[in-house]
């Protein structure tokens, strides 16, 4: 991969990848090792005949992988994270805080799913594809991960 085609991939997919990671770690910082480690292993990719959507697609591969081994590793040597002690905790900074404070707070699958739809916009289908799992199990994700933010966010029960 040459160092033009890198740059456009980080341009144009980037802040997916920066997102997602984010999402799937909790912490920026594990985020931005995640971010850098997907881009260096593109760069030693061939992906001279790859189009715009299969780059995509391999970094969101790549970044769910990495967070996983990274989750594993966490395992085995557990780490204190800054955002768990009181006095360091981050301030609400606009109104969809609350909200994504909660989706933070769900299990890691459904938090994936909310994250892949929601933020990224990707379908049932595409999410699927993504994660390796049937489309029905992406949508029990999602209506899963919506009552349990009704229920964190003390939303009205409909039924």
């Amino acid at each position: 991969m040459t160092e033009q085609t890198l740059c456009n991939a980080m341009e144009a997919h980037g802040d997916t990848v920066y997102r997602l990671a984010l999402c799937r770690m909790q912490n920026t910082a594990d985020a931005e090792d995640v971010y850098q480690d997907v881009f260096l292993r593109l760069f030693e990719q061939e992906t001279a005949d790859w189009d715009g959507e299969h780059t995509k697609a391999w970094l969101i591969r790549a970044v769910l992988n990495r967070c996983a081994d990274l989750h594993r590793f966490r395992l085995r040597r557990p780490v204190l994270v800054l955002e768990d002690i009181p006095d360091m905790a981050r301030p609400a900074d606009d109104g969809g805080a609350e909200l994504w404070d909660a989706v933070a707070r769900l299990p890691e699958k459904l938090r994936t799913a909310v994250h892949l739809h929601y933020a990224e916009g990707y379908s049932t289908e595409e999410i699927a594809a993504l994660l390796g799992v049937p489309a029905a199990t992406v949508r029990t994700r999602l209506h899963r991960a919506r009552r349990q933010l009704k229920d964190l966010l003390g939303g009205i029960d409909d039924e």
